[in-house]
């Protein structure tokens, strides 16, 4: 390992991390099943999915949240200023030296304790994609009854169709999990490049780098 041994990922970051990992893959798997039962369509089987799907959902938005929220309460590295990198001449300079890295023009990837300029900037696209997400995922519940659903989330009907938001849905699904596997990918990368422990960095919160002064 390569530096000093910093505690970089607190425990709610890590811990928002794989609720949402889990809850993904629960939606994912339940929400598939909603829009196209595979087993008969059982009314018995249908009531599982969805109820675990509305629970779930709800461990999702309110991990989200508790996410978003230690964006402004957590350290430098979880700061909601690495989603907008391109906002300081430091940030832009990161993202140019990543993407050339990514594209095989740099040899060595920047060092970074927290998410490089790149990764941070594609996170912000994944929260975007997230709330629009829990957005849709509330108007189609609303649809089942009144209450603060339909009060709260009905007005998206009027921005888009029915049939649009049911695939808006659908689609961003494939899009986070599509980013999942790229995440995975890109992590046993940069831990092999930087040897920088970043792997074991989301179980135990450190990594070996350099502080900035």
């Amino acid at each position: 390992m390569n530096g000093e041994r910093v505690y970089v990922w607190e425990v709610p970051v890590r811990l928002t991390h794989w609720v949402m990992v889990l809850a993904i893959l629960a939606l994912s798997t339940t929400g598939f099943y909603i829009g196209s039962p595979v087993f008969g369509g059982s009314v018995s089987l249908m009531a599982w999915m969805r109820g675990i799907h509305r629970i779930t959902a709800w461990a999702f938005v309110a991990s989200l949240l508790a996410r978003l929220y230690w964006a402004f309460a957590g350290n430098p590295w979880a700061s909601w200023r690495a989603l907008f990198p391109y906002l300081t001449p430091e940030g832009r300079r990161g993202l140019g030296g990543t993407f050339l890295y990514y594209t095989f023009i740099r040899r060595q990837p920047p060092q970074e304790l927290g998410h490089n300029p790149l990764a941070g900037l594609t996170y912000s696209v994944v929260i975007l994609l997230m709330v629009v997400e829990v957005l849709t995922g509330f108007a189609l519940q609303s649809l089942g009854g009144g209450g603060w659903r339909r009060a709260l989330f009905t007005w998206i009907f009027s921005v888009m169709s029915l049939q649009a938001v049911r695939l808006t849905h659908h689609m961003i699904m494939w899009l986070l999990l599509g980013f999942a596997v790229h995440h995975v990918y890109s992590a046993v990368l940069m831990d092999l490049e930087e040897k920088n422990g970043l792997l074991t960095s989301i179980f135990t919160g450190y990594k070996f780098g350099r502080r900035r002064a």
